[in-house]
């Protein structure tokens, strides 16, 4: 394969790699910025992207944001790849902000008291909630284990999976898109005067180079 790694990382190192990328997070946003900008699209179709990108990131389909994106850019006419960069938005920094802001606003709406044992808040245990990596774990938990009582004589019990899905996962879907909205349209905004100073910029310098070249 052309592009397949020499060298293959441990489980370990990809996991530590997807929390703290090699370089450093500086690095790795730099990469996504230097990529933004030599994207060859408008500006307003690159920022429909980016835009799109950021709200797929505002949704509790963690894993599927890249096609979430793509699915979104199709809609709204966007850059596909700006729309993949705009996913960074939601990252090992932001999660818990998003998370935070997305079940709040959810909780909200629906009118339920915001679970703050979700994010360890309260600074209490409760009997009723665990965190909220304990809901992924065990909604994940229960598929894994459901799945495998398909082909033995175990009986299937979807209570962690029922409990994600009425704590975590509806309050999110809900509450995710106001902030995603609202951070999506921002993006949009503040990237197009950007992206369209730099084209420009960019423009003059190949034009300057060109008229060296003809001299």
């Amino acid at each position: 394969m052309v592009f397949k790694r020499r060298d293959r990382r441990p489980i370990w190192k990809i996991v530590l790699d997807f929390v703290y990328p090699r370089g450093g997070w500086a690095r790795a946003f730099g990469y996504v910025k230097h990529r933004l900008r030599r994207l060859p699209d408008t500006p307003e179709k690159i920022s429909r992207g980016i835009a799109v990108g950021v709200f797929a990131a505002f949704t509790p389909f963690y894993g599927l944001h890249f096609v979430i994106a793509i699915l979104l850019a199709r809609v709204a006419r966007g850059n596909i790849l700006a729309a993949l960069l705009g996913t960074f938005a939601g990252n090992p920094l932001t999660y818990i902000p998003i998370g935070i802001a997305s079940l709040g606003t959810g909780y909200w709406l629906l009118g339920r008291p915001f679970n703050a044992t979700l994010f360890g808040l309260d600074g209490s245990a409760s009997a009723d909630y665990c965190t909220l990596g304990c809901q992924f774990s065990n909604a994940f938990s229960d598929i894994i284990y459901n799945f495998a009582a398909i082909f033995t004589v175990a009986t299937a019990d979807w209570t962690g999976l029922i409990a994600f899905y009425h704590e975590v996962f509806v309050p999110y879907l809900i509450g995710g898109i106001a902030p995603g909205l609202f951070f999506g349209w921002l993006s949009y905004y503040l990237f197009v005067p950007i992206i369209a100073a730099y084209q420009k910029r960019r423009r003059k310098v190949l034009q300057a180079k060109l008229e060296q070249l003809k001299k």
